[in-house]
This record gives structure tokens, sequence and C-alpha cells, in this order.
């Protein structure tokens, strides 16, 4: 059930591919074997206002943030997060190197107790992806 949420500058939309930014973070979460990929959501939301640095509005920014289910040892977690940031700044050097461009990551786990699931898609997905 791991949440990976894209935050960006609207700009970054004439600089990169979002959608296929988000099928790079899929399948960099995929390589890790640390998520489930019944379970791996990845969304993307433009924030309407923004602010950076000195107000420049050519600065651009994205941010991953991931949210997963408790109980994952922290060595993987660190594996992971390195794995799938790598994903990131590559696909993201283009802009890294050609414009002013902040690229940031968190994981964090999430309480289960305080945060009830229900979903059917593993009934729709392949056997060996359940």
């Amino acid at each position: 059930m791991p949440h990976f949420h894209i935050d960006y500058s609207p700009n970054l939309e004439d600089r990169l591919d979002i959608a296929a930014l988000c099928a790079v973070v899929a399948q960099a979460a995929k390589e890790t074997g640390v998520f489930p990929v019944a379970g791996i959501r990845v969304r993307a939301t433009a924030c309407t206002h923004v602010y950076m640095a000195d107000g420049n509005p050519d600065h651009a920014f994205l941010d991953l943030s991931v949210r997963l289910r408790a109980g994952r040892a922290p060595e993987a977690k660190a594996a992971a997060t390195a794995h799938v940031f790598k994903a990131l700044e590559t696909f993201c050097d283009p802009v890294m190197t050609s414009s002013p461009f902040m690229l940031s990551m968190e994981m964090r786990d999430i309480d289960p107790e305080l945060s009830p699931k229900a979903s059917s898609i593993r009934k729709y997905l392949p056997e060996e992806m359940r």
C-alpha cells in the first residue's frame, strides 16, 4: 500500500513529461522488491500557488512523498528511498542541468491503527502481481 505523491511547480509541465515521470516512479518502486505491486499508487499534482527562493518564476520544484504501512526494516526503506530517488534524479537531470530546480523526496510510515484500507484491485490483477 505505498502511496507515491508528487507535488510539483506547474512550470515543470513544459519541461518534464509528468505522466512518464509517474511511470518511472512506479517502475523504480517495483524494482525495489519492498512494495507490493498491487498496492503501488503514483499520483502527481501541480501546485496552484508556489513561491521559491527569491520568487523568480523560472524556479521549479518537484517533491515526492512516499507513505507506506509501518513494519518494513529501516535498511529496506533506506535502500528503496535511494533507488527511487536515483530514478527521479536520472529522469529529472535535463531540468536540473538546464534550469533552477529543487528535487526532494521523503518516505514515512503510516500508523496502521489509524489508516483503514479496502480494495478490490487484487482480484483484477494477474496472479503474479497479487
